[in-house]
Parts: C-alpha cells; structure tokens; sequence
C-alpha cells in the first residue's frame, strides 16, 4: 500500500507556495501525493514533478473534463474533439509529472445533466476514448484510475455496477476505477458488495469521510472498507481526500462551504495515523 494525499486540499493549481506542506507530507510519513492538473502547461509539472521527487514522494495525478464546450462524450464532433484534445492534455501533463496513476472523473464535465442516465451512443464514445487513452498509458507505464461521481455531480459513473461495466467494455489493463468512499457512501447499499463487485478495477482508493473531512470522525466504517479491498488483492494507492473552505475555485463543485478540518497539520497527521492503523488491523 501506498499512502498519498490529494492535494486538492490545499488549492486547485498547486505551485511553489505548496512545497513547504508538500515537504511536511514526506516528513509525517506519506508516501505520494496526488496532484491536481486543471490547468497550466506540461513544463509546470514537470518542474513539480522534480520538486516532489527530491522530497522522497512518489507523484500522482487527479483530473477532470472542465468545461461542457469539451466534452469527450458529445454527439457535437468540435465539441468531442476539444474534450479529446482535453484527454490528451491530461496525459501530457501526467508523464511530465512522472505519475505513477491517473485518476479523477475524465469523462464528463461535473455539474452537466440532461435529465437522463447516460445514453449508449455516450458510452461507446466515451469506451473508445478512454481505450485510446489506456493504449497511451501501458505505453508510459502508468494506470488509469476513472472516478465515479454522486449523481448530485454526475450523471454519468454513479455506482460500482455501471463502473465494471464499464470498465469491462474499455477491457485494457491499463484502465481501471478510483474508488471513492464518500460518493461510494452516497450511492451505494453496501459499499462492501460494492468493493466485491469492483473487483480488481479498482486501482485507487480514496479514502474521503461522509463529510469530507478527517477520516475516523464521521460515520463511514472504514475498516470494513479496507478490509474489503484487501479481500479482492488491492494493495496500489490509498489517498486521503479532504476538502476545506479555503480553495474557493472548488467549492462550487464540491459543495464546501465550512471548514471540515481546524487546520492542515491535524488533518494530515490525523490522518495518516488513523489509515495507516486501519490497514494494519482490517
């Protein structure tokens, strides 16, 4: 197992004000970070990539479709293009980076509804994205990790019965899911049939309380969670995920609006006591 933290938590474009928390990380005894490319060049995170490395930290990568003018699922030929251009984008900045994994929800823009469930047409032309995609990734030697989403954020990936069935039909061993324990919380009966089902797509595990805030505090039982991932052979990244009040470009999509941790040093000690001790006892 390794133990990251999205870096979500301190802002949505991290740069060199971040490093002095990113060193801390390495200091508390994390083992990567996931990093967030929504925007900026690939030569920025390559640089980042550099940063993170001398401070012993393996890199990851979380992103998303940001806009519904590029969107890799229209029926719209510009507008999929611009979303497949997007995709590839994401990739440049990743294998600048050095990313090890890949993940976050690249298929389609958050907060875009069309009143229906995904159609089939979306789905094939997201399969065949992503399936280029994954091609790109087992030649760079990383792993894609698609994020399912609440269906307040999506409509597209909700739950762990449309994940594998997903999965299945993009069938590359590069491309796989982002397990995500708050959505999962939202949408799921029981996230331990989910987990089974899953299977060995799951390439990351988010770990993200009901609130969004330390893990332990709230009402998700994550040592049954992890030891559910641990039933099916998952042994990859684990992430703490937490949101706080202080990145306003993300509150709109998350739904942050209070501080859900007094400040960073509790949430990433805390934290990473609290996983790393619930991995060794489930």
């Amino acid at each position: 197992m390794k133990l990251g933290v999205n870096l979500l938590c301190l802002a949505g474009h991290i740069d060199e004000g971040h490093l002095p928390q990113i060193e801390r990380l390495a200091e508390i005894g994390y083992d990567h970070v996931e990093v967030p490319a929504m925007r900026g060049s690939p030569d920025h995170y390559a640089w980042l990539g550099e940063k993170i490395a001398s401070l012993g930290l393996g890199r990851a990568q979380t992103s998303i479709v940001p806009e519904f003018s590029a969107n890799p699922l229209s029926d719209d030929a510009e507008i999929r293009q611009r979303g497949i251009d997007h995709l590839s984008w994401i990739q440049d900045c990743a294998e600048a980076l050095g990313s090890e994994t890949v993940g976050g929800p690249f298929h389609a823009p958050i907060g875009q509804f069309t009143g229906i469930g995904p159609t089939e047409a979306e789905i094939a032309r997201g399969v065949e994205a992503h399936q280029a995609m994954a091609e790109r990734a087992a030649r760079g030697g990383y792993r894609l990790a698609l994020e399912h989403l609440n269906r307040f954020e999506t409509y597209f990936l909700n739950t762990m019965e449309q994940a594998r069935a997903y999965s299945d039909r993009v069938d590359h061993p590069a491309f796989g899911i982002m397990y995500d324990t708050f959505h999962a919380n939202i949408e799921e009966r029981d996230q331990l049939a989910a987990i089974q089902h899953l299977g060995d797509k799951m390439h990351v595990l988010h770990i993200s309380e009901n609130d969004r805030g330390i893990p332990g505090r709230g009402q998700i039982d994550f040592t049954s969670v992890i030891r559910a991932a641990k039933a099916v052979g998952f042994d990859g990244h684990v992430v703490l995920e937490a949101f706080g009040a202080g990145v306003p470009e993300l509150a709109a999509a998350t739904r942050v609006w209070r501080p859900l941790f007094p400040d960073f040093e509790t949430l990433f000690t805390e934290s990473h006591d609290f996983i790393r001790r619930t991995w060794e006892a489930a």
